[in-house]
């Protein structure tokens, strides 16, 4: 997990990162995401907001830590959903994902 967080961090330095439902949702509508992390502990309201449309787009989820860790290794308030937006770095994530162990909460992949 740590690795997957590291990789947003760069990703979120870089301007690749979309952080929160409302922008992740807006990304998603405009084909702008290319995978999503969902924290462990989302709320349905997010999950519903995201998850659906992001299955819907065919774009990879993946399981993150909890919305407080997630939020605190970024630098923000607890975080339920982010949005990748670059192409190779959502590549890394999901590797980084499947490397954590067994699929790594890896979902939505065809």
């Amino acid at each position: 997990m740590t690795g997957l967080i590291g990789l947003l961090g760069l990703g979120l330095r870089a301007g690749h990162v979309i952080i929160g439902v409302e922008a992740v949702r807006r990304a998603l509508q405009a084909d702008e995401c290319r995978a999503v992390v969902v924290a462990r502990d989302a709320s349905q309201r997010a999950i519903e907001k995201t998850v659906r449309l992001a299955t819907a787009r065919k774009v990879p989820r993946l399981a993150g830590p909890t919305a407080q860790e997630l939020g605190a290794r970024l630098g923000k308030p607890p975080v339920m959903v982010v949005g990748i937006k670059d192409q190779a770095l959502a590549e890394g994530a999901l590797r980084t994902a499947r490397e954590a162990g067994s699929d790594g909460g890896v979902s939505g992949q065809d």
